[in-house]
């Protein structure tokens, strides 16, 4: 919170005395939400959430520009399950936080920020420092700390590296969190191929042992290696390839080694407006031994999105268990409204929620039930 605040102090005393060609700008966003589902223990639950978002950018000269973001996520909840006894919670904790100087070919961005690649579209391996659900409209997701420098080729290769500090909690789909003391470098290199592009990615960090349950494997630190491969092509349908492999360099058990492989197609019919089908299947596996793809995790999706008109839009998403023999069903309704967005969702899933990294603190979407939410952005 000390860096959100001196960083947000910085733009508001520099901004003043900005030049011509310098822009400071200041935008948010405003939703609230009222959700109901009996099969929670608050079946009635209601939300509130703004992001204020200040940018702040100044022309370096010679197609360099140096520019900020600073931005902050401040909610409120209530909700009760019998009408008599309620609950609330909230918090205001800082969202985006960086400084970033850019060329036409090249970038070098610090602070909090949110890093994301790879080809699939929804069940991602390579989701390694995020946590978005697909079927929340706000897109939501915590960023991390750290540096990322881009350099673009004029082939349209690109070369990404990056080093983190300050990031203890788990994220992505890390299963405990990193030492805290430590910091993690990695990369990716991304390179045109035939109709598409593929990607190899790394990533080292040492994560924190005491994390894990069991106590007979709780080392101080664990050093890991993760690596990663995605490519994706544009033939009749467009189609992708995607998985990870990490490696703990300590016995930690079946927590050793993960294995996560994503294949899938999209295909937009021209149907009407125009039908978009998406289908990943997904294969997670956890073993002490690599590539043993024992009793693995294994998720179908099936998403469709249909633009109604100019301004409705509906979309399904359906996932479904082969291990568990459970299927998680959501769809979505929005009408855009200017600079209003109107979402009434439904969904139908188990009670036991198990779909990986998209787990929420209060499983508001485990059971079956309907939300509304509005979104105005100004």
């Amino acid at each position: 919170m000390r860096r959100y605040i001196l960083l947000l102090g910085l733009l508001l005393i520099v901004s003043p005395y900005a030049g011509a060609q310098e822009r400071l700008r200041y935008k948010g966003q405003l939703s609230a939400y009222s959700n109901l589902n009996p099969d929670n223990e608050y079946a009635w639950w209601n939300g509130i959430r703004y992001l204020p978002q200040l940018n702040l950018n100044i022309p370096a000269g010679n197609c360099r520009l140096i520019d900020f973001e600073a931005s902050a996520n401040l909610f409120g909840n209530a909700g009760t399950g019998n009408l008599q006894q309620w609950d609330s919670n909230g918090r205001i904790k800082p969202y985006r936080l960086w400084a970033r100087y850019s060329g036409n070919q090249f970038e070098l961005r610090a602070g909090l920020q949110k890093i994301n690649f790879g080809s699939a579209s929804i069940l991602r391996p390579l989701m390694w420092f995020d946590q978005m659900d697909p079927r929340d409209p706000l897109q939501l997701t915590d960023g991390v700390w750290g540096v990322l420098g881009r350099y673009y080729f004029l082939n349209n290769a690109n070369i990404w590296l990056w080093m983190l500090h300050g990031n203890h909690d788990p994220k992505g789909w890390e299963r405990i969190g990193t030492h805290h003391s430590l910091p993690e470098v990695g990369g990716r290199l991304q390179y045109p191929a035939g109709s598409g592009e593929a990607a190899f990615s790394y990533h080292y960090r040492v994560a924190d042992g005491t994390m894990l349950a069991e106590e007979a494997f709780r080392y101080d630190r664990i050093p890991e290696h993760r690596f990663g491969f995605d490519a994706k092509f544009d033939w009749v349908v467009g189609c992708w390839i995607e998985a990870s492999w990490k490696h703990l360099r300590e016995d930690a058990g079946v927590m050793t080694n993960q294995q996560i492989l994503n294949l899938g197609v999209d295909y937009t019919f021209g149907w009407g407006n125009g039908l978009t089908v998406t289908y990943e299947q997904l294969l997670a596996a956890y073993d002490e031994k690599p590539f043993r793809l024992q009793e693995p995790l294994t998720f179908s999706l099936l998403s469709a999105r249909y633009p109604v008109g100019l301004f409705d839009e509906v979309s399904m998403i359906a996932y479904f268990d082969w291990r568990n023999k459970s299927s998680y069903n959501f769809i979505n309704w929005q009408r855009q409204f200017n600079r209003l967005t109107l979402h009434l969702m439904g969904y139908l899933n188990p009670k036991n929620y198990n779909i990986p990294t998209q787990q929420s603190a209060d499983n508001m979407f485990a059971g079956t039930g309907l939300q509304l939410m509005l979104v105005y952005n100004h």
